[in-house]
């Protein structure tokens, strides 16, 4: 097979997991397929460079003030300045969740997350470190600016970290401290022992085996792909998402006959007009 036609079946295997796998990348992944709608990044797993430069806080709030109305902007600045006067933490926790909830009704969602999870860190809260942390992570998954998804990222590590020390064993919350590791701060491998650990405790765990087995395939080792999805297959013989990713590992290995049955399987179970006819397109680029 020439260059070429790698790159037409890369090209096609990564639209169709963009139309009907890639927006949910955030745990505990167990939306049926057949429900989702097209999300907007891809069905890999996407990392940002270690070399990208976050983005600042400054920055973001003097841009975010121009998007204001006069009179939202000067009640930001009246708030900012008594708390910067402020020392009785739980009056610091009331009043930044109150410049949260105003951020959040002009729409700038960013800030909101921001002031929330301070608050959230003050008080110690679990509820509003987590609140905090999935806003960071849903606004991460759109996010254009690498700067700011790093900084989104960032942020949603550090509210989650914290979460953590309140709830150890809280399985989602270290799945979403994994994610922002991995697709957003430059540090894959920090989420990568996150997810190892939940394997090691509970192996056929299907959110950490989905993200290890994404992973697996975005850096070449298709052979250990196809042993996280077939875990997945083996706990949730109906998963679509992990059969139509063992599909492309299996194409990864070379056993094109092995990934066009799971392609066809997959296809019968999703049962949708519109994915047929991309597996079918796939399938006859792979015969």
């Amino acid at each position: 097979m020439r260059i070429s036609h790698y790159i037409t079946l890369a090209i096609a295997i990564a639209l169709i997991a963009l139309l009907y796998w890639g927006g949910n990348t955030v745990p505990p992944l167990k939306q049926p397929v057949a429900d989702m709608q097209r999300p907007s990044s891809g069905g890999a797993v996407s990392q940002v460079s270690n070399i990208v430069k976050t983005a600042s806080f400054d920055s973001i709030i003097t841009e975010s003030k121009k998007q204001l109305p006069k009179a939202v902007a000067d009640t930001v600045n009246t708030i900012e300045n008594e708390l910067a006067a402020m020392r009785d933490s739980s009056r610091m926790a009331s009043v930044l969740l109150s410049l949260s909830d105003l951020w959040q009704r002009n729409n700038i969602l960013p800030l909101a997350a921001y002031y929330k999870g301070k608050a959230g860190k003050l008080e110690n809260s679990e509820k509003n470190l987590t609140f905090a942390a999935q806003l960071f992570l849903q606004l991460m998954e759109n996010e254009r600016s690498a700067s700011m998804q790093k900084w989104e990222a960032i942020e949603a590590a550090g509210c989650l970290e914290q979460s953590l020390q309140i709830n150890p064993n809280n399985e989602d919350t270290k799945l979403a401290l994994a994610t922002s590791y991995i697709e957003g701060t430059g540090e894959p491998m920090k989420g990568v022992q996150i997810l190892l650990a939940i394997t090691r405790e509970k192996p056929e765990d299907v959110p950490a085996n989905m993200l290890l087995g994404k992973m697996s395939i975005q850096s070449g080792q298709f052979d250990k792909a196809v042993v996280r999805f077939e875990t997945i297959l083996k706990k949730e013989p109906a998963n679509t998402e992990a059969m139509y990713f063992l599909a492309q590992a299996y194409e990864g290995k070379g056993d094109k006959q092995k990934a066009i049955e799971l392609l066809e399987k997959c296809k019968r179970i999703v049962n949708k007009p519109e994915f047929s006819r991309d597996i079918d397109q796939h399938i006859n680029l792979l015969k």
